[in-house]
């Protein structure tokens, strides 16, 4: 990331100004120099600049000069300002002003190729961010979203096999989107009647039987008329069987006959009817441990698995999180009228590397959830849940420290959690303490057992 970044470092002191310059060359940047803050600003005027490091005394043009210039002409090129131990209070002033972060003099190499990495990683979120709110009509195929290789080998399957009569099984975890593949292989059939989605999960056992296959006049207590099932109605069409696994086995033993022989028998009546359906099929479980469990027939499984698609967790495809996020963003913003709505580039970096065991259907609701709380503002990590921020901090505190103890890595997390919660509630005590679901008596205590002050989760 750093190889070949363009670096402005503006600094009015010579020796501290070559200082940076070797510093920065030797990681890799392409370095620029100014003696003030006019000058610094002239060269990103000329030229494409990736980062701009200043001195916060500078003659001409001082450092806040300088980032206040670059902010009202909306440029939003990543500043991190220079300062000594005495005068961290205007590098806080700075960041407030938006500067990324600050160092401090004496100047440390490796202080300084994590905080500009940082910056430059953050620029580059950011940049993509954009350019994928561009590309949302040219990231996708049909009705799904993604780029990533495994989401066009999902695409080809699709269309491998949606003309074909074949049967079709879908696994994959809740959330990844079975229901819309099973969509997209009916609408590039070619078939002309209905699609029929059946969640056999939701459909009581007692009256599956007579919802799938229909019933005749006194077949049962309360059948006043005959009535036709969802396999009827969908002649011609595409039954979308998801979650199979929850049928009983003795209606399974009923489907497999229908899948053989083409034909369905209402409930009650020795009369059969032929149909001409393609089935679809899907599970959250894995199907051959269903097998092995006696929750789904063996027969039936290999009648239904002609053609097999298996859908990646949205975390085997981090690639198109960032394009979900902005489409669902697009979607959430034109439904509660908010003129223009993005995510911040704190809020991208959570989103893309959060695990998301919801897959895109969590995705989906935390991105709505945010819209809401924004109000119409820019998407920040504040308007996003706990969970994916506290996943974040246990990452980051592992990955410092590979031989942390547990008690250690616990406290770093509360901490962590405990500054931002007070940040998110400007100082607000009793509003932390139920951002994090504790009494606020706990918070206190936590407080003081951390020694954690307010005025610092609030810089």
């Amino acid at each position: 990331m750093l190889k070949g970044a363009h670096v402005v470092v503006a600094d009015d002191d010579k020796n501290g100004r070559r200082m940076l310059e070797i510093l920065l060359t030797k990681l890799g940047c392409d370095v620029s120099t100014a003696a003030d803050g006019e000058a610094a600003l002239e060269i990103i005027h000329n030229t494409s600049v990736d980062l701009l490091i200043t001195d916060l005394n500078m003659p001409k043009m001082d450092g806040l000069a300088l980032l206040t210039a670059l902010r009202q002409e909306d440029d939003d090129t990543p500043v991190i300002v220079v300062t000594a131990y005495g005068t961290i209070e205007n590098a806080v002033e700075a960041m407030k002003q938006g500067a990324f972060d600050f160092i401090m003099r004496p100047l440390d190499i490796d202080q300084i190729e994590m905080v500009v990495s940082h910056a430059l990683e953050a620029c580059r979120l950011k940049q993509e961010n954009l350019f994928l709110r561009d590309q949302l009509d040219k990231n996708g195929w049909d009705e799904f979203i993604g780029q990533s290789s495994v989401m066009h080998n999902i695409y080809d399957l699709i269309r491998q096999v949606a003309p074909s009569k074949a049967s079709v099984f879908i696994s994959g975890e809740t959330g990844t989107g079975k229901e819309l593949v099973a969509r997209a292989i009916h609408r590039h059939s070619g078939r002309s009647g209905l699609f029929v989605p059946i969640n056999c999960a939701a459909i009581p056992a007692s009256i599956l039987e007579s919802e799938l296959f229909g019933y005749v006049r006194g077949a049962f207590t309360g059948a006043l008329k005959d009535r036709i099932g969802k396999f009827e109605f969908a002649h011609q069409g595409t039954v979308f069987l998801d979650e199979i696994t929850e049928i009983p086995l003795d209606i399974q033993a009923k489907l497999l006959r229908v899948l053989q022989e083409n034909t369905i028998e209402r409930l009650g009546s020795n009369r059969n009817f032929e149909i001409d359906i393609r089935i679809v099929a899907a599970t959250n479980r894995n199907p051959r441990e269903a097998v092995e469990e006696g929750c789904l027939r063996e027969d039936l499984f290999y009648r239904l698995n002609v053609f097999n698609i298996d859908l990646p967790p949205l975390r085997d495809r981090q690639d198109d999180t960032l394009l979900l996020a902005n489409s669902f963003v697009e979607t959430y913003r034109k439904q509660m009228g908010y003129p223009e709505l993005q995510l911040s580039t704190s809020a991208c970096e959570l989103l893309t590397t959060y695990s998301w065991p919801g897959n895109v259907r969590e995705l989906e609701n935390i991105i709505e959830r945010a819209v809401v709380l924004s109000r119409g503002g820019k998407i920040g990590e504040q308007h996003l849940p706990h969970e994916i921020i506290y996943e974040k901090l246990q990452s980051d505190i592992l990955l410092q420290d590979e031989n942390t103890d547990l008690e250690n890595c616990v406290a770093n997390l509360e901490i962590n959690m405990i500054n931002e919660a007070l940040k998110n509630a400007e100082g607000n005590k009793a509003k932390a303490a139920r951002s994090l679901k504790i009494s606020e008596r706990t918070l206190w205590y936590k407080i003081k057992k951390y020694e954690i002050g307010a005025t610092d989760a609030l810089e």
